[in-house]
């Protein structure tokens, strides 16, 4: 103590300590789940037309395969904490605003169709994937494409703050097809913008292209062409750096997928009607899926 007090000083000691005390009046930052019972309410980050993932019903309601997997963890949550009731409050997000809900605390969990990519766990953690997606281009029936390099100097468009935005201008790099790639806001802007003509192709994940497709008007004037591009492990996000938090996400989300649970949910949002319109997707589970839920990780191979 003595080697410190001549180096600092006495006035350095009472700024040090002054600032302890300073410090120490501060309370700590409280956790999720502290703050999901400080509140007795969850926010749950949502999509308007990732179908069927997460979306707006007839009734302005968020529903889809990933908003039923979320309040099954929101039930764990409420069990955790030893809670009689937990409300939950639902976010509407954009592609690019989801990860941003989710760093800086306006919502607890986001529930919609998410790629976990190591460039966003920067930012949020993931849990356990529930979908596995590859990203392929949509484009109309009569304009006769059916590969990529058929859309040299022509404008693709992708969705703003999604992962086939980067794919795309990768791919326009590489093979010198001189694209024009345009960003929607939304899915459905993005959609629109080929049913218009003016874009040639919708770059997107295959299973959202399928279920924009067959909702709308007539479905068979478009199609999903291309090999795949990427593979897309969708997941769960949640707020970066809460171990506790993530433990009871990744145990339900785990319980869910060993318990066999995770089949009804798939059956019922991809082999049987869906609201709005009563459409069935009737994807049979992909056989990369199915493999993956036979041991459950939040890891994936980063592309």
């Amino acid at each position: 103590m003595q080697t410190f007090s001549k180096w600092v000083g006495a006035a350095g000691i009472g700024s040090f300590l002054a600032g302890v005390l300073t410090l120490a009046a501060v309370p700590a930052r409280a956790d999720v789940l502290e703050k999901i019972r400080a509140s007795g309410s969850i926010t749950l980050a949502h999509r308007d037309a990732s179908i069927p993932f997460s979306y707006l019903d007839q009734d302005k309601r968020p529903v889809g395969y990933s908003i039923d997997l979320c309040l099954k963890v929101v039930e764990a949550i409420r069990r955790e904490l030893k809670l009689d009731r937990l409300e939950v409050k639902y976010l509407l997000v954009t592609p690019a605003a989801r990860i941003a809900a989710i760093s800086e605390g306006q919502a607890s969990l986001e529930c919609g169709s998410t790629t976990n990519t190591a460039e966003r766990r920067k930012s949020v953690d993931f849990t356990i994937a529930h979908f596995i997606s590859s990203s392929r281009l949509l484009v109309r029936t009569d304009a006769q494409l059916n590969a990529i390099d058929q859309l040299a100097a022509r404008t693709v468009v992708s969705t703003k703050g999604t992962t086939s935005v980067t794919v795309m201008r990768r791919l326009n790099d590489d093979l010198g097809l001189k694209m024009t790639i345009a960003e929607a806001p939304d899915h459905t802007q993005a959609f629109a913008m080929v049913a218009e003509g003016k874009a040639a192709a919708f770059a997107m994940d295959d299973v959202l292209l399928y279920g924009l497709r067959a909702n709308a008007p007539k479905p068979d004037d478009y199609k999903v062409i291309g090999k795949p591009l990427t593979m897309e492990p969708y997941a769960i996000m949640l707020p970066k750096g809460d171990a506790a938090f993530k433990k009871v996400v990744d145990q339900e989300v785990r319980r869910v997928i060993l318990s066999g649970e995770i089949n009804g949910l798939y059956a019922k949002w991809f082999q049987q009607p869906i609201p709005p319109k009563g459409i069935n997707l009737a994807l049979p589970m992909p056989y990369l899926l199915k493999d993956s839920f036979k041991f459950p990780s939040d890891k994936v191979g980063d592309i």
